[in-house]
């Protein structure tokens, strides 16, 4: 199975939108707080001790994973000064790199003798995510420099960690290089860098040198705690996880390793069934930033960080080029349309780490004052310009960058259809216009061209409960639709009947028992309190629903009211239950939308009437 890339697809409507806001005001904004706090200035290696903004370990990673999100736009809307800024970066890379072929900043200007001894310090996920940023940069601009330099450091990488073992440690503390050799291999052919990528992931959990390694809380954090084939459930940090999983997913198809996508499964499914927030959030704690137990989904102190939806789409994505069921474009819409997307603003120029679906902002202020600290950024009740560890703004950047990769795949004779995006793409000699104002109305109307004698497959989405296809269905198979083509144009009408629905959480997952979430479509929605005007939980949602919707031009979707109960009022801390309510309307807005108006209590799982 054959990715169709981001490159051969045109963008319009929704996602059009957020490519424009993301090129205008995400890039430049996550440009000037890095500026600002010395991330690109670390690449002179002019830092010396009593200087302010030391270098961090990872402010490689974050500067190339901006460079990442500049490739990817400027592939579609080419701008000079941008491309004249990463060339600036990749000219100090070069002059500034040691003989071998090594690059790092921190290990260079803050610990030179320390080179590849702290396995948990991110010298190979920084090296992994220059090599994403290189070939991004190759493949929009053809300059080869970054890519021969990067090659140049994998090449040294190999010998250190594989040829003379001399490192001190096997395997990377925070997964990434394991998935960029293998778009290093894609890019080059070399199969070398296919089979580095194997022995990183192969190793883990097999080393006594990374079994005797410092690690944090528990060698699961990092996945170490068993071989990947032998892993039963997601554990540990969840980012390094789904990039580990991603790595498994690139592995699996290129060697055509059943035994490893059945791991890759096994991992999926246990986060897709007994780990992840309605919103695609995954990681459920501050406290490692991590998986915990199964139906472990606390609402208020969910972590559910930025980064780790965006992991899990990258995951559910590579999971569809292997096989083609609809579970996994399922969760990739869910985590991009809601948890991702939250991770911005709606100008694109502020951002949240973490992603919880419950906000009580006098109870977090309270609680600041109380235990006289903040809790990894449970206190932030607004998004930010930029954090200390700022991973996320220029991921979330890079995805929406590079956001049209999600939406086809296509072996010999079937092009499979995972999302619903108003562009058209050609590839291949096949052009396919898709019509429509998704994620906000399920009418999809599909041109294809070039097709005749093939077969093109449209996923159903799992949240259809009604819809039609104004075609002949050949079969329906793992949520896909297969429709023969049998001329040289074909239109295919589709309609996934969008209705207002309330969503229930198995019993398990204690924090949502009697409760129900609001969605739409692929849009799970919340409250706010600056729409409803008193405390959330005093509001309980009518089965009845009677909803009505209203189109907001600036959060570009549907804002929904309902009917609804607003209880009385508690003259004591406990009383005699009596149905002492009233009638009102509630209003709620998309989840993405959240915490752009001011600060605000908000919350997605109300009770329900």
């Amino acid at each position: 199975m054959k990715s169709v890339t981001f490159d051969k697809i045109n963008l319009g409507g929704f996602w059009k939108n957020r490519f424009d806001i993301n090129k205008t005001a995400t890039i430049p904004m996550v440009y000037d707080r890095f500026s600002d706090t010395g991330r690109f200035d670390a690449f002179k290696f002019e830092w010396k001790d009593g200087d302010p903004n030391r270098p961090h370990i990872f402010w490689d990673s974050d500067v190339a994973k901006w460079i990442e999100a500049v490739a990817y736009t400027i592939t579609k809307t080419p701008d000079k000064e941008l491309e004249a800024i990463v060339d600036g970066v990749v000219d100090l890379i070069e002059k500034n790199r040691d003989e071998s072929g090594y690059f790092n900043i921190y290990f260079t200007v803050c610990e030179p003798d320390n080179r590849f001894t702290n396995r948990m310090a991110h010298e190979l996920y920084c090296a992994g995510h220059l090599t994403e940023a290189a070939i991004a940069y190759y493949n929009a601009t053809g300059k080869d420099k970054f890519l021969r330099l990067m090659c140049d450091y994998m090449d040294y990488i190999e010998k250190v960690f594989i040829i003379e073992d001399s490192a001190e440690f096997s395997t990377p503390g925070h997964e990434e290089i394991e998935l960029a050799l293998v778009k290093l291999y894609d890019c080059t052919g070399n199969e070398k860098y296919l089979k580095m990528s194997s022995h990183f992931v192969e190793t883990r959990g097999t080393s006594e040198k990374d079994e005797n390694s410092p690690y944090y809380i528990s060698h699961a954090y990092d996945q170490t705690h068993k071989p990947v084939r032998e892993q039963e459930r997601a554990i540990g940090h969840s980012v390094r996880a789904t990039y580990l999983y991603c790595a498994m997913a690139d592995l699996a198809l290129r060697l055509n390793d059943k035994t490893l996508y059945d791991a890759c499964r096994r991992l999926f499914m246990s986060i897709a069934e007994k780990q992840m927030y309605i919103t695609g959030g995954i990681g459920s704690t501050h406290y490692g930033e991590r998986f915990t137990e199964d139906y472990h989904l606390p609402n208020d102190v969910a972590y559910s960080e930025t980064c780790a939806s965006i992991g899990l789409a990258l995951f559910a994505r590579r999971m569809s080029l292997i096989e083609p069921d609809s579970i996994y474009a399922d969760i990739a819409e869910t985590a991009i349309y809601n948890c991702a997307l939250a991770g911005v603003s709606l100008s694109g120029k502020a951002f949240f780490y973490v992603n919880p679906l419950e906000i009580n902002v006098e109870r977090r202020r309270r609680n600041k004052e109380f235990f006289q600290h903040n809790i990894s950024g449970f206190d932030i009740t607004q998004r930010v310009e930029v954090f200390d560890c700022s991973c996320c703004p220029p991921n979330i950047a890079r995805m929406i960058a590079s956001i049209g990769d999600f939406l086809y795949t296509y072996n010999n004779d079937t092009v499979f259809v995972h999302h619903y995006f108003k562009s058209d793409a050609e590839f291949d000699g096949i052009k396919i216009v898709q019509n429509t104002e998704y994620p906000n109305n399920g009418a999809v109307k599909l041109n294809v061209k070039g097709m005749k004698g093939k077969t093109i497959a449209v996923r159903i989405p799992s949240w259809a409960e009604n819809y039609s296809i104004g075609a002949e269905v050949a079969k329906t198979e793992k949520g896909y639709a297969y429709i023969a083509i049998d001329c040289d144009e074909a239109e295919i009408c589709l309609d996934f009947a969008m209705e207002c629905r309330l969503v229930a959480a198995n019993p398990e997952i204690e924090s949502d028992a009697g409760r129900v979430a609001l969605c739409r479509g692929p849009l799970v929605y919340c409250a706010e309190r600056i729409d409803n005007g008193i405390a959330l939980n005093n509001l309980s949602i009518s089965a009845d629903l009677n909803a009505e919707i209203l189109f907001n031009e600036e959060m570009q979707a549907y804002t929904v009211e309902t009917d609804g109960f607003e209880d009385g009022v508690f003259d004591s801390l406990y009383r005699t239950y009596r149905p002492d309510f009233n009638s009102r309307r509630i209003k709620f807005i998309p989840y993405f939308a959240f915490a752009n108006r001011g600060e605000s209590d908000m919350l997605v799982w109300v009770r329900i009437k």
